[in-house]
């Protein structure tokens, strides 16, 4: 293979893998939004805690996999929480509110990382077994970690597929997003389904989070980066979407990562024209109606 050839191949895989992590977070958000009908702007901190309980478990367990298993528990068990104590008021407030709460619930987070882990960058080391280069041509090779990453989101991406159309919680979900009221009347708990949808979302952007923490490292701020190519996303592929936030993200992550390679001087604005001219041919989004299929 020439070394054009395998440079080209290496951003595809650059590409598809930073799509593939975006979609963990932007399945959340898109979930949240499109069944909750709440506008979380707090989002990207759930991405940033789950980098952060990364750092923190890892430097106590010694491995990112034991870290990994010991930080979903918790984020799941955070997300009931916050989903308890400050979301479910919000259900039947207008956005407004919402709004002002989740940007406050950044400041609160953002504050409260200052005073644990400090403002410093950190690193976060990749697991032994997968510490290895997939050597390509003489003087180019891919990080097998990186490829751990795409086969990670791939396998959540097919969970999250069968959990949605495959069962009995999927189906609330699907029908609960179409009319909350139906549902209700039917018997289904829906306030139960918000909760499992909220806890979900929170997980999945925590998990990339994880995951993300020794290619990306680990620093202030780096929640609000990916919560607003996260809405990118989400207007792409359309409110309630897994499908449209799988597709949406893998093209934001192509044209990220050609445009900048091939255009880096307006790189910057690739991902936003994209997202221009995706609305001027579907103003609804590539899968735009308020479900989640």
């Amino acid at each position: 293979m020439s070394d054009s050839f395998v440079f080209f191949l290496i951003q595809v895989l650059n590409g598809v893998q930073e799509g593939l992590l975006l979609f963990l977070v932007a399945s959340g958000l898109t979930l949240i939004f499109g069944i909750l009908r709440v506008i979380n702007l707090a989002h990207g901190s759930f991405y940033m805690l789950g980098a952060y309980l990364a750092f923190a478990l890892t430097q106590l367990t010694g491995n990112l996999f034991y870290a990994i298993l010991l930080a979903v528990p918790l984020a799941i068990a955070f997300g009931l929480l916050l989903e308890a104590l400050l979301f479910r008021p919000l259900y039947a407030r207008d956005h407004l509110y919402q709004v002002l709460l989740t940007y406050g619930l950044i400041l609160a987070l953002e504050e409260t990382r200052s005073l644990v882990f400090g403002d410093d960058v950190h690193g976060v080391d990749v697991p032994h077994f997968l510490d290895f280069s997939i050597h390509l041509t003489g003087a180019l090779s891919y990080p097998a970690y990186r490829l751990g990453i795409s086969a990670m989101c791939l396998v959540i991406a097919g969970g999250l597929w069968l959990l949605i159309q495959k069962t009995r919680l999927g189906m609330a979900i699907r029908a609960g997003a179409s009319n909350r009221e139906m549902v209700q009347s039917l018997g289904i708990d829906i306030a139960w389904v918000y909760r499992a949808v909220f806890a979900l979302g929170v997980a999945l952007a925590a998990f990339a989070g994880m995951i993300a923490a020794p290619v990306a490292s680990v620093f202030p701020g780096m929640g609000n980066q990916i919560l607003i190519v996260s809405f990118v996303v989400v207007v792409i592929g359309g409110i309630g979407s897994i499908k449209g936030a799988f597709l949406g993200s893998l093209l934001i992550g192509l044209a990220d990562t050609f445009g900048q390679v091939f255009a880096p001087q307006l790189a910057g604005m690739t991902i936003y024209v994209l997202m221009a001219a995706v609305l001027l041919w579907r103003p609804a989004g590539l899968f735009g109606r308020h479900a989640a299929r």
